[in-house]
């Protein structure tokens, strides 16, 4: 008998070779990557009826260029006062504006701040008591939904803000963001992160001689239905913080400001034309941090997170920024931008991935997606784009990587299957038993022949044709170990199929009597561990 068909006949005595019922059971898994309560919190959809535009379109033929012109008219009359606050101060400022020019200005720029919200239909009600610098040098609002937002800023009092450098030179607006005395950002400086938060250090810990500063920890704008990942910067000084809750309770949403949806020009328009617009500012009780937060700010960030989402009745997600780079990323390679969503943060921190291995695992799944409906992987697709046949083995596979069980894989559990699942077994040991499995002849190189003998065993599958997935490892008749090393670590994926095959033998032999008749012999490449129950599964809980 040939090597080949030897090892078929060992394969072919493993219980369940051909059937999914009997197969040994794959280790249960722990469910701690669950699916955010919130699946997409930078969309929004705002829907009018037919009387509802009616309306809009007649109170905009007046309302419209009356705001336009208020609004217009309130920012004219804010510059010189701006002008006068900042003459002869440069763009970063080392000191404080103090003296006169802020005891003549900030009085009028406040009152001018609420005339133009005012201008703009804004009706704002202010609720709970503004903290003293000292008692909290920093103010954090969200949830963080529109440019409207700037209404807390006036409501707190004009503290200062964190900008890019760039605003400050835009005509108009940027001598208007000067009076505020910003923490300035550069994009063209490599340390202007680390700068950013010694300048917010700096100030917070100044004992209240800056002016407070106002942070909107979620970086991005949201659709309010939850508040995502909070950025530790406002946290980092471990000084007291006061939360700010905005609410916009009305029942035409003319503000919400996410990645898609409405346009800059788009909401402006709709806004000014509605009779008013509702906002709720609320000041929460000042939040100190205990030692532990003051050593930990993200631990401090995200106690105050959920201080605030309860206090809103709202859940929290472990979204952020990178995930909209990720949703914008997906819409470029033709899926639905949504596919793109993942919780950076949970997956980054858990899986020990970057922003570059996530992005990399995106091209790799749209490679897979693109030719399915909305974007996700069928069993199907799995199975063309591994160049396998839907067997067993392979539905097994699937299943781990199917989180929720919905028969499609999304790119979310793609990236944890990959990470949880195939990575960690797809270790040099593995890599070399899987080369040994496929060499029958010990000779190192796997000719075709012998690779779809074990293909066809591992998955069950006895006519199987092999030669096309064989044609993608080897580069000439056979396959050397560094060709199927250099392919099983670009293909995480074939790792389970490799150790799948292996626990089905080690299942054989624990599955034997204690006093029977002797396995078939195996091939003298001892595929089979020769040591079972020292053996570490390589199922990592996840």
């Amino acid at each position: 008998m040939s090597r080949c068909a030897e090892a078929a006949a060992v394969a072919a005595t493993v219980p369940g070779a051909g059937n999914a019922g009997l197969r040994p059971q794959m280790v249960p898994r722990q469910a701690s990557f669950f699916p955010p309560p919130v699946p997409n919190p930078f969309v929004q959809q705002t829907r009018m009826g037919a009387a509802r535009r009616i309306q809009t379109f007649f109170l905009g033929i007046v309302l419209l260029p009356v705001r336009a012109v208020l609004l217009a008219l309130v920012l004219l009359l804010a510059w010189p006062f701006a002008a006068i606050s900042t003459v002869c101060c440069p763009d970063k400022l080392t000191h404080p504006i103090t003296g006169w020019r802020r005891k003549i200005t900030q009085p009028v720029l406040k009152f001018l701040g609420r005339a133009m919200f005012f201008s703009m239909g804004f009706s704002v009600t202010v609720k709970g008591k503004i903290a003293s610098p000292v008692e909290a040098p920093i103010f954090v609002v969200a949830p963080h939904s529109t440019f409207f937002d700037g209404i807390a800023c006036v409501a707190a009092g004009l503290p200062s803000m964190v900008s890019r450098n760039e605003n400050v030179h835009v005509p108009l607006i940027g001598r208007l963001l000067r009076a505020l005395q910003p923490v300035l950002v550069s994009r063209v400086d490599p340390d202007s992160r680390k700068n950013t938060i010694n300048e917010i250090i700096r100030r917070a810990t100044s004992g209240g001689e800056w002016p407070q500063i106002l942070v909107f920890p979620e970086g991005t704008c949201t659709n309010r239905s939850c508040l995502i990942t909070f950025k530790p910067g406002a946290f980092i000084p471990g000084v007291p913080v006061q939360p700010i809750l905005l609410r916009y309770p009305n029942k035409l949403d003319t503000v919400t400001w996410t990645w898609q949806g409405y346009t800059f020009i788009q909401l402006c328009v709709l806004t000014f034309c509605q009779p008013f617009t509702r906002v709720e500012v609320e000041f929460m009780p000042v939040q100190a941090p205990n030692d532990e937060e003051k050593r930990d700010p993200v631990l401090y960030a995200g106690r105050v997170r959920n201080l605030m989402a309860e206090a809103l009745g709202i859940p929290v997600t472990d979204h952020t920024y990178e995930d909209c780079r990720l949703m914008i990323s997906a819409g470029q390679l033709t899926l639905p931008m949504e596919a793109g969503l993942v919780e950076f943060t949970k997956i980054s921190r858990k899986l020990k991935l970057d922003w570059d291995g996530i992005r990399k695992h995106l091209d790799e799944y749209a490679a897979i997606a693109s030719s399915s409906k909305g974007g996700r992987i069928g069993i199907e697709e799995f199975a063309e784009y591994l160049k396998l046949p839907v067997s067993d083995v392979l539905r097994q596979l699937f299943a781990l990587f199917d989180r929720n069980h919905d028969g499609s894989i999304d790119f979310r559990e793609y990236v944890i299957g990959l990470a949880v699942l195939c990575n960690p077994a797809n270790t040099e040991e593995i890599i070399q038993v899987a080369f040994k499995l496929f060499d029958l002849d010990e000779d190192g190189y796997i000719s075709e022949e012998e690779f779809s003998t074990i293909l066809q065993a591992s998955l069950g599958v006895p006519d199987l044709d092999g030669s096309g997935l064989f044609k993608e490892i080897a580069q000439g008749d056979s396959v050397s170990y560094e060709e199927f090393k250099s392919f099983a670590l670009k293909h995480p994926e074939y790792a389970r199929i490799f150790t799948t095959y292996l626990e089905l033998q080690a299942g054989h032999v624990f599955s034997l009597p204690a006093e029977g008749p002797a396995a078939p012999p195996t091939a003298s490449n001892k595929v089979s561990p020769e040591n079972h129950m020292e053996s570490p599964s390589d199922k990592k809980d996840d």
